[in-house]
Order: structure tokens, then sequence, then C-alpha cells
């Protein structure tokens, strides 16, 4: 009797859940994923074979088809997946320019800020970046979390009182003969990853809107998708962080996906243009690793079984993952804590490619 109530409880639960986050369920095998393999992987992650793996989310065909949690917060743990708040930075953007609170991506960034000056390592070319220059992690100021060695890296950021400042105050890069210029690079921008200019786009959007950037994300995008009490973090000076660290949901962020799968769309509620949208995941820059790269989300291809899906990745440090495929109509959620764990981004994507898109039944 007691195995009854327990099932009872929780089917109770996930019907509850349903009408709770406005977002359908539906078996693993109804969508076209074989359920055989998905527990294949839940077994796999608690034996520790991808470390510490704390939920993975599936949506396939605008259905939950499989969510799982392997920590003790559950479903409503607001999960710090840290640079994935880029993406939703760059969708921020993407709205106050269709509310045309900013003109467009060419709008220079001087615009906004020029009044907080004067900076060090004064140069013209500094008032010539742009909205897209930081979109696309291809400014020409000196910015590379990836060298320890480089003036804009994030780790000397945070020593700063002033983040917006500290980004501002940067010298103009240089272009040893081994590296390519912007006009000789894929896409004519020399792309280099740069947390402190993804921060100061959350100032350009708070002087634009006129509005914190927590209360514009929660009232035109948060809101609309059901998502409540996101976790924020701040600079010193009260500056919401929106170049990494925010915390939510898994399940906020496969809305975050679903939301760039159905071009802008939620529930048939329009939240960011089509136009934006397609825009953020073109190739305007390629990255250090040969990928693609949008407007604050990356564009990478996954193998299986001899085909290759393409995806739009919102990534986040220790392999933390939203990966949107759109040839399948699907949407994962990988979150994880293994900050500290060597190449935890492609323990992420064995992952992905051993498990979840090899339990992918059907193409469409």
């Amino acid at each position: 009797m007691s195995r009854i109530v327990a099932a009872l409880c929780v089917l109770l639960f996930a019907v509850t859940t349903a009408l709770a986050d406005g977002w359908p369920r539906t078996d693993p095998e109804k969508s076209g994923l074989e359920l055989k393999r998905l527990a294949a992987m839940s077994e796999a992650i608690t034996r520790g074979d991808f470390q510490k793996i704390t939920s993975v989310v599936i949506a396939r065909h605008g259905k939950i088809a499989f969510e799982r949690y392997y920590d003790d917060g559950g479903a409503d743990a607001r999960r710090n997946t840290r640079s994935l708040t880029k993406t939703v930075t760059g969708m921020l953007i993407g709205i106050a320019i269709d509310q045309k609170k900013i003109p467009g991506v060419g709008t220079t960034i001087m615009t906004y800020l020029g009044d907080r000056g004067p900076f060090e390592n004064p140069d013209p070319r500094k008032d010539k970046i742009t909205v897209e220059d930081f979109l696309t992690m291809s400014s020409l100021l000196e910015c590379d979390d990836s060298n320890s060695f480089s003036r804009g890296n994030e780790e000397r950021m945070y020593l700063i009182e002033d983040w917006v400042k500290f980004a501002l105050d940067l010298p103009i890069k240089g272009f040893s003969g081994w590296t390519d210029t912007p006009d000789k690079a894929k896409y004519g921008r020399a792309w280099s990853y740069c947390t402190a200019g993804a921060t100061t786009l959350g100032a350009v959007l708070e002087m634009a809107t006129s509005e914190k950037m927590p209360a514009f994300a929660q009232r035109t995008l948060f809101d609309p998708l059901g998502i409540t009490d996101p976790q924020w973090q701040f600079s010193p000076l009260g500056l919401a962080m929106g170049g990494g660290g925010l915390g939510l949901r898994s399940l906020d962020l496969a809305k975050l996906g679903q939301l760039v799968l159905n071009g802008g769309t939620w529930q048939g509620r329009r939240i960011i243009s089509s136009a934006w949208v397609a825009a953020s995941v073109a190739p305007h820059a390629e990255t250090d690793t040969g990928d693609g790269y949008g407007y604050l989300i990356w564009l990478q291809n996954f193998q299986n079984n001899g085909r290759t899906w393409h995806a739009y990745v919102m990534n986040g440090a220790g392999g933390n993952k939203v990966l949107v495929f759109p040839e399948l109509d699907m949407v994962a959620v990988v979150t994880t804590t293994n900050f500290k764990v060597h190449d935890a981004h492609p323990l992420t994507a064995k992952l992905v490619t051993d498990y979840i898109l090899a339990a992918v039944t059907t193409s469409r």
C-alpha cells in the first residue's frame, strides 16, 4: 500500500509541477527518445562517470520529455550556471533594441558610458566600440579571459570596485605577426572571450532603459516565461552581473532554450523579435576552437552515429550547457558543479553525444 501511495504522490507532484510552470510533459518514447538509453545515462551519472552532474532536462516538440535531478536541490534549486548568464544579457539587449531603447547593434558604447571617463589608455578607437562588438566578443580592447596575462582577464576585474571603468580603461589590443588582424579573420572580427565586455553591456542596458537590469529582465523576459526568484550576482557598486553567476532553475534554463528554438515566442506570446533571434544565432565571429559565435551564444556541432547536429549553445563554466537543436526540435539542459574539473566542457559534450543524442530515435 505504501508503494501505491508513494507512486500517487510522485504522480501528483508531476501534475502539479506541470500546472505550476506551464510546461506540458510527455513520455520520452512518445517524443522519439529511447527510455533505455536515458536510463543508462542516469546510471552513468549516478556512478560518477561525468563527475558532478546536477540535472538533465530534455524538451522535445515543446514538451518536457525527461527531467532528472542528481543533487539535493531538486527541481526548485536555483543553479549558478556561470557564463550562461551572457546569453540572457544578449536576449535583454535584443529586447531593448526591439523596444527602440537602443537604436541598434551599431550604437557605440560611449553613447551611454562616455561620461564615466576620463579613461586610461585613451585612444580614438575606443569611441567606435559598438554594442555588437561586445555581443560578439570582438572589441579591440585587450581582454582575454583565457590568457592569465591579459589585462582584461576577468579575475583582475573582480579585484576592482568599478567593473565598467575597468573594461573601458583597458588598452587597445595588439596583433602579433602570428595572429590574424580583424580584416583577415573570418567574419572580419578578431574574437577573444571577454567577460568584462558582457558585464559592461549590463551598464549600457541600464542607461538605455533607465531601469535596473534585474527589473528590466523580470518585466520583459522572466515574467512572460513564468520564471520567478532569479538569483543575481552584483558588482561592488551594485551593477547586476551580466557576465555570469545568475541562478535559475533547470526548467527555467530549458524555457530560455525553447524561446530561442521558437524564434522568440513562448506559448504563442512574442517575447523577442524573430529578427533578433535569427541575428543572434547567425555566425558573426569564429572562436579559438573554430566554432561559430553569434550574439553571446555559441554555434557548435555534435556528432553521433555518423551524423552532425548543429546546435545553438549557452555555455557556462563547469560544462553547464543549454543546447538548442533546431533540426531535432529539441532543447537539452545539463547542469553541473564541475567547476574545477579538467576538460569539463568536453565531458558534458560526451554526455550529450553518447546518451542524449544517442537516445533520439526519430529526427523529427
